[in-house]
């Protein structure tokens, strides 16, 4: 797969760098229509470099060149509307009439913002729109956050959203695993450009995959996201946006991290984005190089962080066949080696435990877009594919026969069609309708423990929806049919969004939406823990029926200026009922001696809380962001999972309360200073037998994980810029205090932050 895909790319990029000569009857005749001006801050008359200006219901953009001043040339005759934006500063437009032969003076005064409550997100109606005005609450993480949070992968800047958590699942593998809103990671929906290509084996470590230097900005929808999504987003939507190429630039960045007592963690990335003087074509590239070696915490001889070598190389790239089509296409391989265990100088069947995993891993994906000529219509087609390939040893007892392999392949395909209409029954609307299919094929082998599973999985949807749209109202009605091959019968998941602003500064939102999750196998079935000088696999109960939800969502968001102070203040109530919920059960060991435990259906479930978040800052000077959680997470009766310990309602790994702080100061000019944390209350873990006499639940303690960082600038030239940074993370070293010592430890009994202290230093050079 990853010869084809590879081949139909390059293809791709001969014909964007070398496009056919046109032929005569079909070259597009220069109109002469051309817009140029330039962009500023509104309050310091200073031009803006680099800010993007667009045209609505079009191909057509640019960024402002050095001094904020930009040129848009040969544009089609009409009515249009001219969007300006940049990052920290509220998108501004201005509607004119283009006509050719003539060129338009057309200039832009942004107002500073630091909520970023105004910018354009996708992942709420599938769909482009304003944040502000979008029918659910969309939680955006972008590279202010990244710099901010000191984050070199994407599972460093996830807790600081609302309800999202990511914790550290082995002491073995590292593998994470995301919670939205108290659900485990097989309840998130996690999107790559929209699509849904992660698949359960992509997301056993898939976070720390992803590199940010491809990552442009994560947008998340909390709550279920199933009725346009499709299956598996009953937690929520996670969209991981990549990088596209907007103007000239050239980046290299190294990080090197160093571990109180411990090895350092070396990460080094380069990264170009190239468009062409007319913006008809543009390629962003990207690579990134990872390493650290493994850490020992309690000096027992057994890794409590694995080894870690990495490498992802990638790009993305846009071909503007006219003013109103758009060819684009994204290419991504990752390389990863980790292991943890004992005995690193040895093969891993030589070790006590050993936990090795070799992963490679190819995508990408092409869709083509077409606007109508009014800017009314929107047509997308889409394909992505990837091909994961993973060799692997989990083994005990220095286990000759504990080597795997396992290959996966996913292939999503599907249309989407949009239409604006001026006024439909009593608001302006826009109208959305597509068809999805989803693809994958899964092979998971282990002979020497008897494991031979294999799963194919074919769903194909059908969704709609249809939104009225005001700044006062907004009014969305819509779902999703799915026909599962592992479901007896469709499934269809109806959604309703309500948005009402009483006033310019209070958004009030209601929501109700409906998903399901198939009897398959998820991320955390392919991965296998080291219990007790034994293995623990996972493995499906043969009757294992679907599961199915109802969420329900009411917030209020409060957005006011006091002054240059700008704040945002936003209070959200959520509850999810599920039915048949999926559970996991120790149900004893098999001829092999492997501990088995089984997935298998429970009554129900209840999810309920509050999030409430806070921004404030003066543009320029200072930001500060808080979020706090408190919610209850119970089984509708008490299950068990294992016969030494009660039944339980509470559901494990799943804090009461728990939040984040991120805060960002300008000291000086081109001097910042970030204070950066997230807390986690207590909760209820499991604690497996094997260092301890017998199976336990544990109440573990509240911990904060807090860091700094201090970033300097240094302007070489007008262009060119230097940044230095360096700080410290989990200031505090709240790194778990009683982990399991020796072969007999339970490698799944691990929580709290990731990394014990650890200091960095890093240095950027950018143009």
């Amino acid at each position: 797969m990853k010869r084809y895909l590879a081949g139909a790319l390059a293809v791709l990029l001969t014909h964007l760098v070398c496009p056919a000569e046109e032929a005569p009857e079909t070259r597009q005749r220069p109109s002469d229509a051309n817009i140029t001006g330039h962009v500023v801050d509104a309050r310091t008359g200073e031009h803006l470099a680099y800010a993007t200006v667009a045209v609505e219901g079009t191909t057509l953009g640019m960024a402002t060149d050095a001094t904020g001043h930009y040129f848009l040339k040969n544009l089609p005759a009409g009515h249009f509307t001219l969007t300006a934006s940049s990052v920290g500063y509220r998108t501004a437009r201005q509607t004119v009439e283009v006509v050719a032969g003539k060129t338009l003076e057309v200039n832009f005064e942004l107002e500073s913002s630091t909520l970023a409550v105004e910018e354009v997100v996708v992942s709420a109606s599938r769909t482009e729109q304003n944040r502000r005005y979008a029918p659910t609450i969309v939680s955006v993480a972008s590279e202010r956050l990244f710099d901010a949070t000191a984050s070199c992968n994407l599972s460093e800047t996830i807790p600081y959203q609302s309800g999202l958590r990511v914790e550290n699942n082995c002491s073995n593998c590292g593998t994470t695993q995301l919670r939205i809103n108290g659900l485990e990671g097989q309840y998130s929906q996690v999107l790559l450009d929209s699509r849904p290509i992660f698949s359960s084996l992509a997301a056993v470590y898939g976070l720390e995959q992803l590199p940010l230097s491809m990552i442009e900005r994560v947008e998340v929808v909390r709550g279920g996201g199933s009725a346009l999504f499709g299956s598996s987003a009953i937690g929520g939507v996670v969209n991981i946006i990549t990088r596209e190429p907007r103007r000239n630039s050239a980046s290299l960045s190294h990080t090197t991290q160093i571990i109180e007592g411990g090895p350092a963690d070396y990460n080094t990335s380069l990264n170009g984005s190239f468009v062409t003087d007319d913006y008809r074509m543009g390629l962003y590239l990207f690579g990134m190089v990872r390493d650290r070696a493994s850490y020992d915490r309690n000096g027992d001889g057994f890794s409590d962080i694995p080894r870690l070598n990495s490498e992802t190389a990638g790009f993305r790239t846009y071909y503007r066949t006219s003013a109103y089509t758009r060819l684009t296409a994204e290419y991504h391989h990752i390389h990863e080696f980790r292991r943890g265990g004992s005995a690193f100088d040895q093969p891993p069947h030589r070790a006590d435990i050993a936990e090795q995993l070799d992963h490679r891993i190819d995508g990408g994906g092409l869709t083509f877009d077409w606007f109508s000529r009014d800017g009314r219509s929107q047509l997308g087609i889409y394909t992505s594919a990837q091909g994961i390939t993973r060799n692997s040893y989990y083994g005990a007892e220095r286990n000759a026969d504990a080597y795997g392999a396992t290959t996966d392949r996913t292939l999503v395909a599907g249309a989407q069609f949009d239409h604006d209409f001026a006024r439909l029954l009593f608001l302006p609307a826009k109208l959305t309708v597509g068809a999805e299919y989803n693809y994958n094929d899964l092979h998971d082998k282990y002979l020497g423990y008897g494991r031979d599973f294999r799963q194919t999985t074919r769903s194909g949807g059908l969704f709609f929806q249809n939104e009225w749209r005001s700044e006062r109202l907004n009014l969305l009605i819509g779902g999703r049919l799915d026909k599962h091959n592992l479901v007896k019968r469709p499934v269809f998941s109806p959604r309703i969004n309500l948005r009402y602003s009483p006033v310019a500064w209070i958004g009030l939102r209601a929501s109700y939406s409906s998903g399901y999750r198939a009897p398959q196998a998820y991320n955390e079935d392919l991965h296998i823990d080291a219990l007790d000088h034994k293995i623990s696999i996972i493995r499906l109960d043969p009757n294992l029926r679907p599961e199915y939800s109802h969420s329900v969502s009411a917030s209020a968001d409060f957005a006011r200026s006091l002054g240059r102070v700008q704040a945002n203040l936003l209070v959200e109530g959520f509850y999810t009922m599920l039915d048949d919920v999926f559970t996991l059960e120790k149900v004893g060991e098999d001829e092999l001696g492997n501990i088995i435990r089984e997935r298998r259906n429970a009554s129900g479930a209840r999810v309920g809380g509050v999030s409430t978040e806070l921004k404030a800052g003066i543009p320029g000077r200072f930001e500060v962001q808080l979020g706090y959680t408190f919610q209850r997470s119970r089984y509708n009766e008490p299950e068990r999972w294992s016969d030494e310990v009660a039944p339980q309602r509470q559901m494990f790994r799943s804090p009461d309360h728990y939040g984040f702080l991120a805060a960002d100061c300008s000291v000086v000019r081109d001097l910042s200073l970030s204070i950066f944390g997230t807390f986690t209350g207590r909760m209820l873990v499991q604690h497996n037998a094997g260092f301890i006499a017998h199976d336990e639940e544990t109440l573990t303690p509240a911990f904060w994980d807090m860091g700094l960082r201090l970033r300097y600038d240094l302007h070489l030239t007008r262009q060119l810029r230097l940044e230095l940074s360096t700080g410290v993370k989990n200031l505090f070293d709240s790194f778990q205090r009683d982990m399991d010592y020796g072969p007999g430890k339970d490698s799944a009994y691990i929580y709290g932050p990731s990394l014990p202290r650890s200091y960095f230093v890093g240095a950027k050079l950018a143009f």
